[in-house]
């Protein structure tokens, strides 16, 4: 039987949700294509050498007996989805599932915000993942395929990043209606605070403070999330705003 492939995008660290999720889905037997971009990941999470996390990343994932390819991409500039898409597609035959978990995310308010910052982040966040959608859906075969975009629920504080993330959920509603005809799932899941490296400890103490589970959630609880709704058990959850965040939310 043809094994299962799919496209991650925003995979360039060990401990961010890309990671998790590629863990969770070459455990799965799953075969990955690994989107990232170093520069976001030095400029933004202050990661020292991107490139060896992503090559550890690789044999850890080639160790459980997935297929991995590794495809740097800014997906700021716009030619760089559909490269992804048709390099993943070459190395990994046509794509089962794509799962968006990039993201442009620095932090600036309603009157600190500049326009760089905005409109890198509409170019990273919205427009990509709508190029990344329509070219893995013009892919897919008559087994059609599923979608998953990772999104947030900032707003105050976040501006640019919130708003390019409200734009997302609602291309992937889109992406439901319009895509269902082919066998395409499409869902926004919203994993809440989970600790990848960017949290302090006043930020991790007052988290657990409001999980009614009483811990943070971790890469590997979403990476489960996630492979329930690739899954065919899952394909028929379609159009939804997922939160999957131990009750943050409730």
């Amino acid at each position: 039987m043809a094994r299962k492939s799919a496209l991650i995008t925003g995979v360039g660290r060990t401990v961010g949700l890309g990671a998790g999720i590629a863990r969770r889905l070459a455990a799965d037997g799953w075969d990955l294509a690994l989107g990232y971009w170093h520069p976001y990941d030095q400029r933004v999470n202050g990661t020292t050498n991107p490139a060896s996390e992503v090559q550890e990343l690789i044999r850890e994932l080639e160790a459980i007996g997935s297929r991995v390819v590794a495809l740097p991409g800014d997906l700021e500039d716009p030619k760089t989805p559909g490269e992804l898409v048709a390099a993943a597609r070459t190395e990994l035959g046509t794509l089962s599932s794509l799962v968006l978990s990039h993201t442009e995310s620095v932090d600036s308010g309603l009157l600190t915000t500049s326009l760089k910052s905005f409109d890198r982040h509409f170019a990273v966040n919205v427009r990509a993942s709508w190029q990344l959608i329509n070219a893995f859906a013009l892919q897919c075969n008559d087994g059609g395929g599923a979608i998953v975009a990772l999104t947030s629920d900032h707003t105050a504080g976040n501006l640019p990043y919130g708003a390019s993330k409200g734009a997302l959920d609602r291309i992937v509603i889109a992406a439901a209606r319009e895509l269902g005809d082919r066998g395409i799932s499409s869902n926004a899941l919203n994993p809440g605070p989970v600790d990848t490296g960017w949290m302090t400890d006043e930020i991790r103490r007052a988290g657990i403070a409001h999980q009614p589970t009483g811990r943070l959630g971790t890469p590997a609880d979403i990476g489960g999330v996630v492979a329930f709704l690739l899954s065919q058990d899952g394909r028929w959850v379609n159009g939804q705003l997922i939160k999957a965040d131990g009750g943050f939310s409730a």
